[in-house]
């Protein structure tokens, strides 16, 4: 029984991964700034191949599922700690965010630390 559920449940990974990746890129080309841009990467991309990969080692039953869990781990461990340097390193450039009623907490933590 459990070989013919795991061929559907590689199926359904991929799926929703290829979809979750898909939503992904259409919100980078949708949102408006390049912070909200960098999140929709950063997350439906990271979620969507980790799905991937989950099918990938469901539907290989063994031969490279450590391959694919390795590299899992590598992208969940990576992904976040790139997005946040690269937004960063984009705000310290000089490129502001769209900011709400909230505004800019970054903007005023640095200029805390520039008083003597």
């Amino acid at each position: 029984m459990s070989e013919g559920i795991l061929p559907w449940l590689a199926s359904a990974l991929l799926l929703l991964g290829g979809v979750t990746g898909l939503i992904g890129a259409i919100g980078v080309l949708r949102l408006p700034d390049s912070y909200t841009r960098m999140h929709a990467a950063s997350k439906a991309g990271a979620l969507g191949a980790a799905l991937v990969l989950a099918g990938v080692a469901a539907a290989s039953s063994g031969a490279v599922s450590l391959a694919a869990i390795f590299a899992l781990v590598v992208l969940l461990a990576t992904t976040p700690l790139a997005a946040h340097a690269v937004s960063r390193a984009a705000h310290r450039a000089g490129i502001l965010p769209q900011t709400g009623p909230l505004g800019d907490a970054l903007a005023r933590a640095s200029r805390r630390q520039d008083r003597p």
